[in-house]
């Protein structure tokens, strides 16, 4: 006879409370944009922290990449020459495009 599985339900990620006052006009915008989008004003708050935690991560990566370019700058590793020529070969090889008038 097959066995029947049955999933269990999943549980929802563990949250923390984080008390953050705020001062009272940005405490009213925050319920006036919760109340026009039918929303809690927890959840819209959530939302925009992780929005911003998120440009912060990118933001990191991109000082990353840029201080890796500059250290490498004028090495071995800033060009490679196989990959350039291939570049410059296929720009060559596409044909041009009519000028508009």
């Amino acid at each position: 006879m097959a066995r029947i599985r049955t999933t269990r339900p999943t549980r929802p990620p563990a949250t923390r409370n984080f008390h953050l006052p705020l001062p009272e006009d940005l405490h009213e915008a925050l319920g006036r944009v919760a109340h026009e989008r039918g929303r809690p004003a927890t959840e819209i708050a959530r939302a925009a922290i992780r929005e911003w935690l998120e440009a912060r991560r990118r933001e990191a990566v991109s000082d990353q990449i840029a201080a890796y370019a500059r250290a490498v700058a004028g090495s071995a590793a800033d060009l490679d020459e196989a990959l350039e020529r291939g570049a410059v070969e296929h720009l060559r090889e596409r044909p041009r495009r009519g000028r508009r008038a």
